[in-house]
């Protein structure tokens, strides 16, 4: 299944910013999630689109980004 991100820079930087957190520590993931909401001002479907791209089914991708 492939997920298509939404288009702005802020969920850009926020799924950078959740990769840089998280570091190994897949466990905190929704915490970072929900901090990404607020710090980037997420819509909801940008929210919603974080946890299906972090989620254990699709594997964490970080580095996918072009950085």
């Amino acid at each position: 299944m492939t997920t298509i991100m939404p288009e702005g820079d802020e969920i850009r930087k926020a799924v950078k910013w959740i990769c840089d957190e998280r570091g190994e520590d897949h466990g905190r993931i929704k915490e970072l999630i929900d901090k990404a909401s607020v710090e980037f001002d997420l819509s909801p479907v940008e929210t919603d689109f974080l946890y299906r791209f972090f989620s254990d089914n699709q594997a964490p991708k970080c580095g996918v980004m072009g950085e």
